[in-house]
């Protein structure tokens, strides 16, 4: 009896299984599809360009990288230059790179779009910074105690780092609104380490940077002794006559509040460095690297209040969908409760996840139907041998000895056919007109 039940539960899986194949096939084949389309899952490794050595664009990097790190994303980091090669190596789909830091006022809206980049927020403020030697300021003769003018910068050698960096470029601007030509200036493109160790030494007389606070280099300079930091006591009209800058204070006392250095406050003119990607890199990465971004750079620090940054504010290149919903409403709800690779899967399928369910509803009306067709088959199609006998007993000449033969095989066959219980009544139907063909023969 056990085996039997056995029998009869696999026989109603069977046909269950054959009668709803066309509909979960129809359903495999629209998840895949959707799968396929939507692309939810994000590559597992991704590039970013960072800049040079000892810059705080390689800095963060390396905080990027453990931030995603730990949602299983492996960040590899490479450096550069500066921000002009990382918006060629950005703008180039070969070069592998998805993700860079750039500089503000190294680029417009124009060429970005072209280029095929969005931004993902204005990140920190890079001041710029200009170290010169006190002994180099000694020689210019100025008034004691004046801060230095920058036409008075024209007399020294300056380090402005190699072209790539992006700071020759915004050296020029600054220059330009200063009614000066670059050439009157005397440039080198040193790297950052060479050219403050060549400040150090007194191979030059000033070096220039545009970095976040956090570089190693600016901190360093910062306490040297015999190094001064250049005031833009002019600051705020900068910031009015070019719209990348921003007037930033670097208060008396921050770098070390028991030596008070500063001394004094020193006003520093500010680009925005900016997280850019480009615009067929994986949303979901760029949703990581948000997140990355505002649990990296919104703290308070040295220029910025807390929650300043990162912000959709301050850029020059159109800020991407993905990072303005992060702006707009936070960190997805799923991937507070959920690990990220299926909170972001469901995230990113329960739209159309719904539009299949919708459309297979009706679809899976057919599917009892279907089986029930399929199980009274079973029995309905002896029905066509039974008929055959009895119409030939009524017909002339019967061979009654063969048709019993032939109604004996047909109710051997039946007595073996294996319905659900629910369809046993239409079995014991046909066995029961079976019966009644055989008493006719009889």
């Amino acid at each position: 009896p056990m085996a039997r039940l056995i029998r009869y539960a696999l026989v109603s899986i069977r046909d269950l299984w054959i009668s709803a194949g066309p509909f979960l096939l129809i359903a495999l084949l629209l998840l895949g599809g959707a799968y396929w389309l939507l692309d939810p899952t994000p590559p597992r490794r991704v590039t970013i360009i960072t800049g040079p050595d000892q810059s705080a664009f390689e800095a963060f990097g390396r905080r990027y990288r453990e931030a995603l790190r730990r949602d299983g994303i492996d960040l590899e980091l490479r450096p550069s230059a500066g921000s002009l090669a990382n918006l060629r190596a950005l703008g180039d789909p070969a070069s592998g790179v998805s993700f860079g830091f750039v500089q503000g006022g190294t680029t417009s809206p124009d060429e970005a779009e072209s280029d095929g980049l969005e931004s993902l927020g204005s990140l920190f403020y890079e001041p710029v910074w200009i170290f010169y030697r006190e002994q180099a300021a000694a020689r210019l003769k100025a008034p004691r105690g004046s801060p230095l003018s920058f036409a008075s910068l024209a007399q020294m050698t300056i380090a402005v780092g190699p072209e790539d960096s992006g700071v020759p470029r915004l050296f020029g601007r600054l220059a330009q609104a200063n009614r000066l030509e670059a050439g009157v200036f005397k440039l080198l493109p040193l790297e950052p380490t060479p050219a403050v160790v060549d400040l150090i030494d007194g191979r030059v007389d000033a070096v220039v940077f545009a970095t976040a606070p956090e570089s190693p280099l600016v901190q360093m300079l910062l306490q040297t002794p015999g190094i001064r930091l250049f005031d833009f006591v002019q600051a705020e009209a900068y910031a009015r006559r070019l719209g990348f800058l921003s007037h930033v204070v670097l208060p008396q006392g921050i770098v070390d509040l028991s030596g008070n250095v500063p001394s004094a406050d020193i006003h520093l003119i500010a680009p925005t460095a900016t997280l850019v990607a480009r615009r067929d890199a994986h949303p979901a990465l760029m949703q990581l690297m948000v997140q990355a971004a505002a649990e990296i750079h919104g703290q308070a620090g040295w220029f910025q209040r807390a929650g300043q940054f990162p912000s959709p504010e301050y850029n020059e290149i159109a800020v991407a969908e993905e990072a303005r919903r992060f702006y707009r409403n936070g960190r997805p709800l799923l991937q507070r409760y959920l690990p990220f690779w299926l909170a972001n899967l469901v995230e990113r399928m329960w739209v159309v996840l719904a539009a299949i369910v919708a459309v297979l509803i009706p679809l899976s009306r057919i599917v009892p139907p279907i089986y029930e067709f399929r199980v009274r088959s079973r029995i309905f199609r002896w029905y066509g041998r039974l008929r055959s006998i009895e119409d030939r007993l009524a017909g002339p000449g019967p061979d009654l000895v063969k048709l019993r033969v032939e109604l004996d095989e047909l109710d051997e066959r039946v007595s073996h056919i294996t319905v659900p219980l629910s369809y046993a009544d239409e079995l014991y139907a046909l066995r029961s007109h079976i019966g009644m063909v055989r008493t006719r023969l009889g």
